[in-house]
């Protein structure tokens, strides 16, 4: 019987319920380059009695977390929950690929999974004048910068934009600075609970020092996370397109023309888990000379970028299309000039996808908050 801390996998995610119509592996987004067969493993976890089935399923990391197969499921089943269940269960025994150690590793150590130091993790804000909470000062929001923010080199440009947008529509907000810890939404889904617990309380407890009751976002992920995984009482998430949809209604200040033809890619973390479609798009259309253009495949429907579920810690499969590299392709079949996101993971791999397609001459990959800063 599998088992995850003492308790059966078919318990656990009520296997019983799968009729095994296939939804699930239908809709899932990297099944077209890799083995991953959601329903055959829905079965194997049902009927099989020991962990050495899955020991060998590398197809296990290859999921995104992207939660389709648990969207599309008509007994409203948790598959993708399921694969993060295995994937513990792998953590367990050992059984872990080398960069993902690397970045749980990194996670303990030092608050984040990408290696960097704890010390260097508000490097970005520099002459930015920014309130710092740890400093003694008051404030309405925390921005919570997150871990690709603060160390990636290209999304710490979207952190700097984000607070110019901040700035310009009169936002009271402060950031942890150093004080800030990885929230774990990854650490989660790749399956290393503990480590996510731990993160969580670090996290609880310097929101309570700091007197801390509204947070605002850069990632869908840390807002997910915080919100959903959290779900703190007293303690307000939003992420950054819902502060500016609401604000810009109000009194926009992004009125400087930009004669762009802008398609949006909606993040799986941010659109079809948490339901925020609207207010990226209003932000978008609020800016004057923008043209947005829509993907036959958006919204509750839209082509995750593969980002998600530590998959940013993963080797890329190239046994077959990314989904990046399609969603680029019919960027460009439509006659977009940006494609316009609002995640870090989606930012980094539909640039990189860009580049692999050869489209570097023909788009661009532009965070929305970089796109208003061009706006003021």
């Amino acid at each position: 019987m599998l088992m995850v801390e003492n308790e059966s996998l078919y318990e656990r995610y009520e296997l019983f319920g799968c009729i095994q119509c296939g939804k699930c592996t239908g809709g899932c987004p990297v099944s077209l380059n890799s083995p991953l067969n959601i329903r055959r493993l829905m079965h194997e976890a049902l009927v099989l009695d020991d962990l050495k089935s899955i020991y060998e399923k590398e197809e296990l990391w290859a999921c995104t977390a992207c939660k389709t197969c648990t969207i599309r499921c008509p007994r409203d089943l948790r598959p993708s929950d399921l694969i993060v269940g295995m994937r513990t269960a792998l953590i367990e025994e050992g059984h872990i690929p080398r960069t993902i150690i690397e970045a749980l590793e990194s996670a303990y150590k030092y608050g984040n999974p990408w290696g960097g130091m704890k010390n260097k993790r508000s490097e970005w804000a520099e002459g930015l004048d920014l309130k710092v909470l740890s400093e003694g000062c008051e404030t309405e929001y925390l921005y919570f910068v997150c871990c690709t923010a603060a160390y990636d080199t290209r999304v710490q440009n979207v952190a700097r934009s984000m607070t110019e947008c901040f700035r310009q529509i009169g936002l009271d907000f402060a950031i942890l600075g150093n004080e800030e810890t990885c929230c774990g939404s990854e650490i989660r889904r790749m399956g290393e609970e503990g480590l996510f617990e731990m993160l969580l309380e670090q996290n609880v407890e310097n929101f309570k020092r700091f007197g801390v009751h509204a947070i605002v976002t850069t990632s869908p992920h840390c807002y997910n996370a915080l919100k959903n995984d959290y779900a703190q009482d007293g303690l307000e998430v939003f992420h950054y397109t819902q502060v500016l949809a609401k604000a810009i209604e109000e009194n926009n200040p992004f009125v400087r023309e930009i004669k762009k033809a802008i398609i949006y890619h909606d993040p799986c973390f941010l659109g079809k888990q948490n339901g925020i479609f609207d207010e990226p798009r209003q932000v978008l259309k609020s800016i004057p000379g923008v043209t947005l253009i829509e993907f036959d495949r958006c919204r509750e429907k839209s082509l995750c970028c593969e980002g998600g579920g530590g998959r940013m810690w993963m080797e890329a499969s190239d046994k077959g299309p990314r989904s990046a590299e399609i969603r680029v392709r019919d960027a460009v079949e439509m006659g977009a000039e940006i494609i316009a996101t609002a995640c870090p993971f989606c930012l980094l791999t539909l640039e990189d996808a860009v580049k692999t397609t050869g489209n570097d001459d023909k788009l661009q990959v532009m965070d929305i908050s970089e796109i208003l800063v061009q706006a003021v």
